[in-house]
């Protein structure tokens, strides 16, 4: 798959047209008769969900081939995850309903749906186990080679989390006493909580799946400027080897480019020169290809970034200077990718990355940071997107004691 193929973004307000659709047919399908069109109405809600579904992955798809860094890749796929097993139970009820109708009814469909995020947690449990245990385990082993820090703390602390809210829920699930009043309020917040978990889980499943497209992807062999992305740097002034993964990523692309196009291209070293470092790191990654063999005119030096989005900004800057704007690519290290590419965006570059490989328990620590400065953007998008959750799962849990 070929990613800046297309013009235009996918776009999804069709399934809320079709939403409204649905609920108006289900509607005067219970008020005709709801015993009678109650197989009918679960045929209807597994056709629709199936519609929906499709138009998610499509909409993935187009939405790689669009922009691959993009809040609506992550939202795509996670949720496109959650309908698909939502439909398979649907449909194994749309079954049930239609072969033994006068014990499977109308209310059976609408406590699936009720229950829809409390059945995904506790089916993806196996998932969430095994990511909280491979995080906590890549945070211990980032805390013995970078020592104790907030930001390798942070993850140890969300699987924890990650953990206790399966276990909260799964209790909360069986365990219900009381007045009819009690009880909906009980199914209110178990409702409530399961679809905060629902939300942030869709989104990390996002995240991992984008992360790892991102990381594999191969650029066309057509760039007139490749961007390096700076880190640290050793005391002697020389390339940490997390950094020279990132050169070595780079010469290498533009070595093939050449073998197989012909063409050259321009890179471009960015990265300032941090507290406890002798010299900027663009000049540090410079050095270090001219001793590989790069002549020095084709490295341009972006040495006043501080992170990954003035890498972006003040490098745009250096290729519009050069000539560009031109084909633009950008070497970082494979779990990086992404995020560089929604700095990238951000700017508005359009420009496609390759990973340098790394150490593996970079990985599960990688997809949190990605996780937490998602939260930290389109904040707008996500309360849309989170409060129609919400109004979902109280709507339902009215409705299903009434």
């Amino acid at each position: 798959m070929k990613l800046d193929t297309r013009d235009k973004k996918p776009k999804l307000w069709a399934v809320l047209i079709e939403a409204v659709l649905v609920i108006l047919a289900v509607a005067l399908l219970l008020r005709a008769d709801p015993k009678k069109n109650a197989p009918v109405i679960g045929v209807l809600i597994s056709v629709f969900q199936f519609v929906v579904l499709i138009q998610l992955v499509v909409a993935f798809v187009r939405q790689v081939q669009y922009n691959l860094y993009s809040y609506n890749t992550i939202f795509y796929m996670g949720f496109a995850l959650f309908l698909l097993v939502i439909w398979v139970q649907q449909v194994w009820l749309t079954v049930l309903m239609i072969r033994d109708p006068e014990t499977y009814t109308a209310d059976q469909v609408l406590s699936l749906l009720l229950g829809s995020g409390k059945n995904y947690m506790l089916l993806t449990a196996p998932f969430v186990f095994l990511f909280s245990a491979a995080l906590f385990i890549s945070n211990v082993s980032l805390i013995r080679h970078e020592g104790k820090r907030l930001v390798n703390v942070l993850g140890i602390i969300l699987s924890f989390l990650l953990v206790a809210g399966e276990i909260v829920v799964f209790r909360l699930d069986y365990y219900a006493t009381g007045s009819q009043f009690e009880v909906m309020m009980h199914d209110l917040f178990t409702n409530l909580l399961a679809a905060v978990y629902l939300y942030f889980e869709c989104m990390l499943i996002g995240i991992i799946v984008a992360a790892s497209i991102a990381a594999r992807y191969e650029p066309e062999k057509d760039k007139d400027f490749l961007i390096i992305l700076g880190c640290g740097i050793r005391k002697d002034g020389t390339p940490s080897p997390l950094l020279r993964g990132r050169i070595d990523r780079a010469i290498a692309f533009a070595k093939q480019q050449k073998a197989e196009t012909g063409k050259d291209l321009i890179f471009v070293t960015s990265g300032g020169q941090g507290p406890n470092e002798v010299i900027p790191e663009s000049t540090s990654m410079k050095r270090y290809m001219v001793e590989q063999g790069i002549p020095e005119e084709r490295i341009i030096e972006e040495d006043q970034s501080t992170n990954t989005l003035e890498n972006m900004r003040f490098s745009k800057e250096k290729i519009l200077a050069a000539g560009g704007p031109g084909k633009v690519a950008f070497s970082t290290t494979n779990y990086h990718v992404f995020r560089s590419g929604l700095c990238a965006r951000r700017v508005k570059m359009r420009a496609v990355g390759m990973g340098a490989k790394t150490k593996w328990y970079f990985w599960p620590n990688a997809a949190v940071r990605e996780f937490v400065g998602l939260l930290t953007e389109h904040r707008g998008k996500q309360a849309l997107i989170f409060g129609g959750m919400i109004v979902f799962y109280v709507a339902l849990t009215i409705l299903a004691y009434q």
